[in-house]
């Protein structure tokens, strides 16, 4: 439906206004943040499009390039989401956010639960264990081939940490690990202890969770 054709209430803007930022799903905050639509596509399509392709994390590292491969997005639009997308991730940075154990993990990362396809993340902590970043290491079935140690720890490496923590949902909802998920774990820790990173755990999202090092 076109911004036009909706009900007053429910257009972006005015809903803002009415209900405040929070009650806005990630759509209607793509509507506002673009602002205008395109001659290709009216501002509500391009958001529905921008959704379909990216979660928030996943559109925090998109570039570019790959979002003016969606339809209706060209470089002005690319570029203020790329700047909403920075200066969100710099107001995180300053949250004072401490991880003494997995329910601080789950506090962080909950909104996993509800993504459709397996995505995999490390926080990366300092000497304190505060929060430095929430990083998307990659999205799709958890393998070696996806998950190559050198991606993880060179964003921890960059970041200066101290340790970091492996998380991924299963959007089955069961937070069990497969037994490929135990291979990986034991890996990663393994090229860990060689570049004196710590790994302190590795946390499975689904309805509720799975620690590693809750379950020994």
């Amino acid at each position: 439906m076109k911004i036009k054709e909706m009900p007053f209430h429910l257009k972006p803007r005015e809903k803002l206004k009415l209900e405040g930022v929070s009650r806005l799903d990630d759509r209607d905050l793509l509507a506002i943040i673009i602002g205008n639509g395109s001659q290709r596509a009216d501002v509500m399509s391009i958001s529905n499009n921008i959704v379909k392709k990216y979660d928030t994390c996943a559109l925090k590292v998109a570039s570019i390039t790959e979002l003016k491969k969606i339809r209706g997005v060209g470089e002005i639009t690319a570029m203020k989401i790329k700047a909403a997308m920075e200066l969100g991730s710099r107001n995180k940075k300053r949250i004072n956010i401490t991880i003494k154990n997995s329910k601080d993990v789950h506090k962080v990362c909950e909104d996993m639960k509800l993504l459709e396809q397996e995505h995999f993340v490390i926080l990366i902590l300092d000497t304190k264990n505060k929060l430095i970043k929430r990083h998307l290491i990659s999205i799709g079935t958890l393998n070696l081939t996806v998950i190559h140690p050198r991606e993880i720890f060179k964003e921890a490496i960059r970041e200066s940490a101290n340790s970091i923590i492996l998380v991924h949902n299963h959007p089955s909802g069961d937070p069990t690990p497969s037994e490929a998920d135990i291979d990986i774990t034991g890996k990663l820790i393994k090229a860990g202890e060689l570049l004196d990173i710590k790994i302190l755990d590795h946390v499975i999202i689904g309805e509720g969770y799975h620690s590693f090092t809750d379950n020994n």
